[in-house]
């Protein structure tokens, strides 16, 4: 993925995350973490990168979005065993976005498989735009600062434990190692110093 980020830069960023946001499983979040861990070694531009891929999964969102509120229900409809399904899903859908759909469009750009429907079902449940819009904007941009800069400062380690276990699970570890170090320069001056009072 680095090569391929590499070659062709922001642009690949761009399209892998926005066509990712927008519904197709494409591995943007990899790309990101591919592009922080680059710009880390100069080879891209560290601020470039977060704008690009907040911009992209801003886009590729809201054509999820539209998508889901234009044709998700027709595309639901068409076959007979996804209508049943639909019928009976569809009401809890919208019930639930009607109540969690802001905090569910933030977190959902933090969680892979959310990344990839949340916006096609806030579209389908009919989510108000300027609410989906608002709220997608805040995590797009959350989440791009946030991967592109484990990436950037914490580098090639950081940049494997996200794409092996996930930004959650990769960030708690990273997070366990900074507050390990801490404890442990802690540990280190408090016997430094009764050492030297001793």
């Amino acid at each position: 993925m680095e090569s391929l980020v590499q070659d062709y830069g922001l642009f690949l960023l761009f399209l892998l995350i926005a066509m990712e946001s927008a519904g197709i499983p494409l591995p943007g979040e990899t790309a990101l973490v591919a592009a922080g861990v680059l710009a880390s070694r100069g080879d891209m531009n560290i601020v470039a990168v977060i704008a690009v891929a907040a911009t992209g999964a801003i886009v590729g969102d809201n054509v999820g979005y539209l998508a889901g509120r234009l044709g998700g229900r027709k595309l639901l409809q068409r076959w007979a065993p996804l209508e049943r399904h639909a019928s009976r899903v569809l009401p809890w859908s919208e019930r639930f976005f009607e109540r969690h759909g802001p905090k569910t469009i933030f977190l959902g750009r933090f969680i892979a498989v959310l990344r990839v429907t949340a916006a096609w079902l806030a579209g389908i449940s009919k989510m108000q735009w300027w609410v989906f819009f608002l709220w997608n904007a805040a995590g797009g941009v959350c989440w791009a600062v946030a991967v592109g800069l484990v990436a950037y400062y914490a580098g090639q380690a950081a940049a494997d434990a996200i794409a092996r276990y996930g930004l959650i699970a990769g960030g708690a570890i990273v997070v366990l190692l900074v507050i390990g170090a801490f404890v442990f320069r802690f540990i280190r001056r408090r016997m430094l110093e009764a050492e030297s009072e001793a």
